[in-house]
């Protein structure tokens, strides 16, 4: 599991009161409103912001972020109240009391769930239920009258699968091969890199090459680096073409 505790984002220790029984399970939640599509560098700042508008809202008393832990689109957990917590506004439903509370941070324009997103729910699941939550997995709308957590999420819920099973044995860690810097990508560059590079891409799914790839770096590979760079939402000098450091990571070139 991929976790972000409340000290990597700069959080208090919640003061949201704690729950006078284990929990029966999880509810899954969603935002409810469009949310763009950005950069995991962005999504600790999204995470701030709701925990933000939630105790802002003096109306309903909130006492910290609604929900137990969140999961971003690139399948990272974060931590929201945490473990043992009460979930909703000041906890006192008791709605809220009986489970633990996932936000995926989707909104009413995603249409389906990736599978990063799919087993960050299931890691974050298997995790409650290591300290004490019950079995039972439903979407917000199964105790309250709401659209969510939307439509592909909640089918789902339905269908179980979110259900975590067993842990896989732990395996090997892959090494990748290291970055080379920006300054190496230089139109006319010839190296086996160049040729681990375009074939990270064609895995990755474009199908743009007319031959190769590799070993020389071209403008083919420009192209299919600027594609790869826009399905991860970035767009502008972020999708110019050169790998930088983070699209480097995201191929996952074996090491060479």
């Amino acid at each position: 599991m991929q976790f972000i505790s409340r000290k990597d984002l700069g959080w208090p220790a919640s003061a949201a009161p704690l729950k006078a029984h284990a929990a029966y399970g999880v509810k899954i939640h969603y935002e409810g409103t469009p949310v763009p599509v950005q950069d995991h560098s962005h999504c600790k700042q999204h995470w701030t912001s709701i925990r933000n508008s939630h105790l802002a809202n003096k109306k309903e008393g909130y006492a910290d972020i609604a929900y137990s832990f969140g999961v971003c689109r690139h399948g990272y957990v974060l931590e929201g109240r945490g473990l043992g917590r009460r979930t909703g506004a000041n906890g006192n439903q008791t709605l809220n009391a009986n489970h633990d509370a996932v936000c995926v941070m989707y909104g009413t324009n995603d249409k389906s769930v990736s599978e990063d997103v799919r087993q960050a729910v299931g890691d974050v699941i298997r995790y409650l239920r290591e300290h004490s939550t019950g079995t039972e997995i439903k979407g917000h709308r199964d105790g309250y009258a709401t659209a969510c957590p939307g439509e592909p999420l909640y089918a789902l819920v339905q269908s179980h699968g979110f259900e975590p099973g067993k842990a896989e044995p732990t395996k090997p860690a892959v090494k990748y091969e290291p970055y080379p810097g920006l300054a190496f990508f230089k139109v006319g560059r010839t190296s086996k890199k160049i040729t681990a590079l375009g074939k990270a891409l064609v895995k990755a799914g474009y199908k743009g090459y007319r031959s190769g790839p590799g070993p020389v770096f071209t403008s083919a590979d420009r192209k299919a680096v600027t594609w790869f760079q826009k399905r991860q939402g970035w767009s502008g000098a972020s999708a110019d073409g050169y790998p930088g450091s983070e699209t480097w990571k995201r191929l996952k070139i074996p090491k060479l």
